[in-house]
């Protein structure tokens, strides 16, 4: 059964920090060809893609959060991590983490609103 939970999400100001993680279980994500991400949700528009990790490590950020957000993962705990800095009122929406193979998770990034990949249930981050 896999199962991503993810956690951290909350109400900042803007020009603070937040850190979200991302537990997996059920899933070995570790290995060759699997990718993990971070896609969000602001309310009445479509999900996008922010950010991703590849099994070697590589990371992708999506324009909006190129120099403010970095995403990685502790192998050892199961978890895939985004830290957010320097917030705006831009970055308000429901947080997710995915996870997939490499295949399927670059036809998400590219289109975040097609039914591929393990999902969590999201985490709200709200910024004012």
């Amino acid at each position: 059964h896999v199962q991503l939970v993810e956690s951290g999400g909350g109400s900042v100001q803007a020009g603070e920090t937040l850190t979200l993680s991302c537990l997996v279980s059920g899933y070995t994500y570790n290995r060759p060809g699997i990718c993990l991400g971070w896609f969000r949700q602001a309310q009445g528009k479509q999900r996008e893609a922010i950010a991703a990790i590849s099994s070697d490590d590589r990371p992708e950020y999506a324009d909006p959060v190129k120099g403010r957000f970095t995403i990685s993962k502790d192998n050892a705990k199961n978890t895939l991590y985004l830290q957010m800095n320097n917030l705006t009122p831009d970055d308000y929406a429901m947080y997710y983490c995915a996870a997939d193979n490499d295949y399927r998770f670059a036809a998400l990034w590219r289109d975040p609103g097609i039914d591929v990949g393990y999902w969590g249930q999201g985490t709200q981050v709200t910024v004012s």
